[in-house]
């Protein structure tokens, strides 16, 4: 059993649809460096922030953290190749698992649709 859980914290996230994230309940608001790109002080634009978008991740609730995994393909993807296994574990551990590295292992397009779906996820609470 440990050999599984150690093999499964080295999987990568991946997405679906946000419907169900519209579904999904929440409060709160969204921090600047996770809306999208942001226009730094130099006056370029400057990618989401992996780390920020981590965090905003973990602090969601279980049903919205889901929704937005499934909308991002190769994050859900990843989660899937476990079965469902790979949810439960997820579930029990999302919060303080180190998303980071799946970020930053996504395309630009994918961190700017996964930015999005955090600042929407987080709007709706």
């Amino acid at each position: 059993m440990n050999t599984l859980v150690s093999w499964f914290l080295s999987f990568c996230l991946a997405s679906t649809t946000p419907l169900a994230l519209a579904q999904a309940s929440g409060e709160g608001e969204v921090a600047h460096a996770v809306a999208g790109k942001a226009i730094g002080s130099s006056g370029r634009q400057v990618e989401p922030d992996s780390q920020a978008m981590e965090k905003e991740l973990q602090s969601l609730p279980w049903k919205q953290f889901r929704a937005i995994i499934e909308s991002i393909p190769k994050m859900k993807a990843d989660v899937e190749a476990y079965g469902p296994i790979g949810w439960q574990f997820v579930q029990a551990n999302y919060q303080s698992y180190g998303w980071k590295k799946n970020i930053d292992k996504l395309d630009e397009t994918q961190k700017k649709r996964l930015a999005e779906l955090i600042q929407i996820a987080k709007g709706s609470r």
